[in-house]
């Protein structure tokens, strides 16, 4: 079962071979003048060029083959050689009828599947999260689940960061401030004869009770301000991280209540978010596979000693940039820089670790592709990585790609801050979300007859979608505004209007149900019914642009469009108060066949529509 625009440019691109031309002039698109055609191709054009031929009769040549095509009620020719198609009401309504018999609403599964990882949101060990990590975990979350609809085998890992310096300066503030961990902490540093398993569930059960994720809340900030200007904490830090990396048992064991209270809290806030991950690998995860990875990296050749510290050299010969010096002077250096893989004072570093992260994945999933959803802003990190992946043989070329996003700003362009100019909590923000969709919920009189409960439910998902619409209407390499009064309005393009259409929908549906009305074959007639299959139809394209892009805003602008066209196909074609039952069972499947159609694409967004407002 192929979308019309397919279809259509198979018969074109055959037509096009037929008259002696290369068939790949046959592309067909949804045309640009809706009131003169459905779809258009101007392959004719190109082929002039090629063939050094009059356009318009090359165009004459491809109409009288597509005229003998039953699907189209006409074929015309505009311009200089444009081709015009307009469907016929009964190719229509067989296409119509296929969509509404598909659980898949017209999505095609892919031919070829692959296994494809999605590294996104980046949460932390003692970190709360803020609004830094809302782009990674919303456009994360989408195209996760955009390549496992479309038949992939994914894989979603949130990468957490629970390894490094922090680790160092937790341990390091926790034992000053409280004087019985430090002086447990002492104790334990190697397990002690005889220490079993019910003792370390007392250690841990101390932990418990002395240290909270407010306390982890309270100390990070403080303690990462500190090591800046007291260089006697900063070097007791360092050394707290690296007992611990080497194993030391006590910090290990403290290590991993800062892991566990801080996962609790952060699964937490990401599904009520809506996102969901398969895998929570941490720095740590790779932190044995590190050592041999160098030697390794050394033997290829690959390691090369720069002032004290070993690099991999990524550029190739003669990439170069120009760089200025203090001096003033301007002097060619080779571009990208060279991966740091082992610092001067000989401790891995943010790529090796990265490094050794692709490594894992290729031993325990063996991808063919892995994505990294973060920060445009890291693109040069990560061409670093995969060049070095690459001439290492951790990687196939291509194998892996940055999916980078833009970011999300105040009204001044800057990055998005709380009035006080700090950074804005994640929980807070989506509390602000839930309190204004409160508000739009009142004034709109929408939910009033629901209960308490589910009021509140009403509320989170409109809030949600109003935050996730806003994000994934944009191309992801953009940046955004942040305005939450227009994200969270029924009217225009939002969220909470795709959520009242739908919600719409399933009125009407349950009111067919109590009238006893059931669908039926679909047969389009009005112009209202052509323009809402049309729209069905296109939602295969949206998905294929979606998945090759990796850009959920096609996904978005769909899903978009469609509420809009069954808003007009409403106004324009009574659905329960239709004469002929005939007419009430095939208008009752198309907004049957749109609820699952918009409920998928909404889906695909990570956006929940509710029963009932």
């Amino acid at each position: 079962m192929s979308d019309l625009k397919r279809s259509l440019s198979e018969a074109a691109a055959a037509a096009f071979q037929a008259a002696g031309l290369s068939p790949d002039f046959g592309r067909v698109t949804a045309s640009d003048r809706p009131d003169l055609a459905d779809f258009q191709c101007n392959g004719a054009l190109a082929a002039a060029k090629s063939a050094k031929r009059n356009p318009r009769e090359i165009a004459v040549q491809v109409v009288d083959i597509l005229k003998t095509d039953p699907r189209l009620a006409s074929v015309e020719i505009a311009g200089v050689g444009f081709i015009n198609m307009r469907v016929s009401s009964d190719a229509l309504s067989t296409r119509a009828n296929e969509i509404a018999a598909d659980p898949r609403a017209g999505a095609e599964p892919l031919a070829a599947p692959r296994r494809v990882l999605v590294d996104y949101a980046g949460p932390n060990v003692a970190k709360p999260m803020h609004v830094g990590h809302l782009r990674a975990s919303i456009i994360g979350e989408s195209v996760k689940r955009l390549y496992r609809f479309r038949g992939d085998d994914v894989v979603g890992d949130a990468h957490f960061g629970d390894w490094g310096f922090q680790m160092g300066l937790l341990i390091s503030a926790i034992m000053e401030e409280d004087a019985f961990i430090g002086a447990l902490l002492e104790r334990l540093v190697e397990a002690p004869r005889g220490f079993s398993a019910a003792d370390e569930a007392k250690v841990m059960a101390e932990f418990a009770q002395r240290v909270t994720l407010e306390d982890l809340d309270r100390l990070y900030p403080a303690a990462s301000a500190r090591q800046k200007d007291d260089p006697e904490f900063k070097e007791k830090a360092r050394k707290a991280t690296a007992e611990l990396q080497n194993g030391r048992f006590g910090y290990r064991l403290l290590w991993r209540h800062f892991v566990t209270i801080s996962r609790v809290a952060l699964e937490r806030e990401f599904h009520a978010l809506g996102v969901d991950f398969d895998l929570w690998k941490g720095e740590s995860d790779v932190q044995d596979l590190i050592a041999p990875m160098v030697r390794q990296l050394e033997v290829k050749g690959l390691l090369v000693d720069d002032q004290g510290a070993r690099i991999v050299r990524v550029a190739r010969p003669g990439e170069t940039k120009k760089k200025k010096l203090p001096d003033g002077s301007v002097v060619e250096v080779e571009s990208p820089d060279p991966l740091l893989v082992v610092s001067s004072e000989g401790s891995a570093m943010y790529g090796t670790t990265d490094l050794a992260t692709i490594l894992d994945r290729r031993k325990s999933f063996d991808p063919h592709l892995i994505l990294y959803c973060v920060d445009q802003r890291q693109a040069d990190h990560f061409e670093q990585v995969f060049r070095a992946s690459y001439l290492a043989g951790y990687a196939e070329p291509g194998g892996l790609e940055h999916i980078g996003f833009g970011t999300m700003n105040g009204s001044d362009g800057k990055p998005f801050k709380t009035r006080a100019g700090g950074v804005l909590k994640l929980h807070d923000l989506i509390e602000m979300a839930r309190e204004k969709a409160r508000e739009r919920l009142r004034e709109a009189g929408l939910g009033a007859e629901l209960s308490e409960e589910a009021f509140e439910d009403t509320a989170h998902k409109v809030g949600i979608a109003a935050l996730k619409f806003a994000d994934l209407q944009n191309f992801r390499g953009t940046s955004y505004v942040f305005d939450l009064d227009r994200f969270t309005s029924f009217e225009g393009k939002t969220g909470p209007y795709l959520l009242y259409q739908s919600v719409r929908i399933k009125s009407i549906l349950r009111k067919a149900a109590e009238q006893k009305v059931v669908s039926g074959p679909v047969v389009v007639g009005e112009p209202a019914e052509r323009d809402l299959t049309l729209l069905l139809d296109a939602f295969e394209g949206a998905l294929s642009e979606a998945y090759d892009k990796k850009a959920p805003n096609f996904i978005a602008e769909h899903a978009y469009k469609l509420a809009q066209t069954f808003s007009k196909f409403y106004a324009a074609c009574p659905i329960l108060s239709a004469d002929e039952p005939a007419i009430r069972a095939s208008r009752l499947a198309l907004a049957e066949t749109t609820l699952k159609q918009l409920e998928l694409a909404l889906n695909l967004l990570g956006i929940e529509a509710p029963e009932r407002m």
